[in-house]
């Protein structure tokens, strides 16, 4: 019989397998980006906004799209823009809401690093096939979906 007291800790194995595994992801990507001077932040920050219209995200989309929450989107987009790899400006009507794009500065810094992630990528999930793959992103959305 399958009962929540049979489940339990089968269920915190896995929850636990998940987390290492994504601390494990995150410290590749974090020590992939760093002679980038880029934080996974950050790079989340660029990647939204590569993948966007023309005019940008508002800054709260902007904190939407991230990997993991940041909550001071202002700063980090204020060390991005300073740096060149993005621009903001003021909506006409409400001057309260500031759309952020990236430049082609930042475009070049992400296919500078597009082939490093890639690399990563095979490495941490290239000995899963197709199907394992298919798989494994059905149940990640699953599960997020119950969360």
């Amino acid at each position: 019989m399958d009962t929540v007291e049979n489940r339990s800790p089968f269920e915190q194995h896995v929850f636990l397998g998940i987390l290492r595994v994504a601390e494990t992801f995150t410290r590749s990507l974090t020590d992939m980006l760093r002679p980038f001077r880029l934080t996974l932040s950050q790079y989340s920050v660029l990647q939204a906004l590569r993948h966007t219209e023309t005019d940008g995200l508002k800054c709260r989309e902007v904190g939407d799209r991230l990997i993991s929450r940041d909550p001071d989107i202002t700063r980090l987009l204020d060390r991005l823009e300073g740096r060149g790899f993005i621009s903001r400006r003021r909506e006409g009507a409400d001057r309260r809401v500031v759309r952020a794009q990236i430049t082609e500065q930042g475009l070049d810094l992400l296919s500078n690093i597009d082939e490093r992630v890639r690399d990563l990528h095979a490495r941490c999930l290239g000995h899963l096939g197709h199907r394992e793959l298919t798989a494994f992103s059905d149940l990640l959305k699953a599960t997020a979906e119950a969360s």
